[in-house]
């Protein structure tokens, strides 16, 4: 099984500031890792690196076999499939739904005067229906519900068969009803046998699909613990990882975390 992601001594620096601080860490093929930390813990930086929008400041990344900084980054990024509120806010709002999807194939945003055969177009229509929203094919992105924007983004993500895909919050900003919705989806493709590596990012461990087999914890730009998600997700780490007092649970196929209680000491 070879790595789909490689990472040695990875430091990105902006600004004097340390995102990412010596990072090392692998994605394999069929792996699906979910990235978790607070705010400010470097998930987005990662996952820009791992998209190859961002160059290391120092170490090596390697992807899909190829180096960063060795490589022409726009015959690697189709490779990728992304989705994120960066790209959300890039889409046209006027674009419809079908549009918005297939034109991943070309890695251009925005429906120009590309071409598209039988083939793109039968693509998209089968990612909308596994995503449940091929009834919006003619709508307008912008007339969407947050959720139904997170379902055609995965769809567009997945539209060239990419070998990675990076999931970045996909459930941020839904309710109740949204999110619960959107984690079965996410369930099913983390659980496809033929699905890419997949890095999904969230700050909360309710967000995490059935299928995951990995987690990295991530604060301060550096690795708390990385591996199989079930040796990951526990009080220990993610109480170091959030600076403070958690206890943890897994029933169900499904995470949740809590704060400790204090204990209430009664009045003299």
């Amino acid at each position: 099984m070879s790595s789909v992601v490689d990472l040695a001594g990875v430091d990105v620096v902006k600004g004097g500031a340390k995102l990412l601080d010596n990072i090392d860490w692998s994605v394999e093929e069929g792996d699906r890792w979910v990235v978790i930390g607070p705010n400010g813990a470097g998930k987005t930086t990662l996952m820009q690196v791992l998209a190859a929008q961002l160059h290391p400041t120092r170490g090596v990344v390697g992807i899909l076999d190829e180096v960063l900084g060795a490589v022409d980054v726009f015959e690697l990024r189709p490779r990728i499939g992304v989705s994120s509120a960066a790209l959300q806010e890039r889409i046209p709002r006027g674009e419809r739904v079908e549009d918005v999807v297939v034109s991943a194939g070309y890695a251009v945003i925005g429906r120009w005067r590309e071409h598209y055969d039988a083939w793109d177009t039968d693509r998209a229509t089968s990612l909308l229906q596994m995503m449940r929203i091929e009834h919006l094919r003619e709508r307008t992105f912008g007339t969407l519900s947050e959720g139904e924007r997170k379902r055609v983004q995965i769809a567009r993500a997945m539209m060239t068969d990419p070998e990675l895909l990076l999931l970045d919050e996909p459930a941020a900003g839904l309710d109740l009803t949204g999110r619960e919705a959107l984690v079965e989806t996410l369930s099913e493709i983390c659980l496809d046998p033929d699905a890419p590596a997949t890095v999904l990012v969230t700050h909360h461990i309710e967000e995490i699909p059935e299928g995951i087999t990995h987690a990295l914890l991530l604060r301060r730009g550096q690795v708390v613990a990385a591996g199989p998600v079930d040796e990951v997700l526990n009080a220990q780490n993610l109480s170091t990882a959030f600076d403070m007092p958690l206890t943890v649970s897994h029933d169900d196929g499904r995470w949740t975390a809590r704060a400790v209680k204090t204990p209430r000491h009664a009045g003299v």
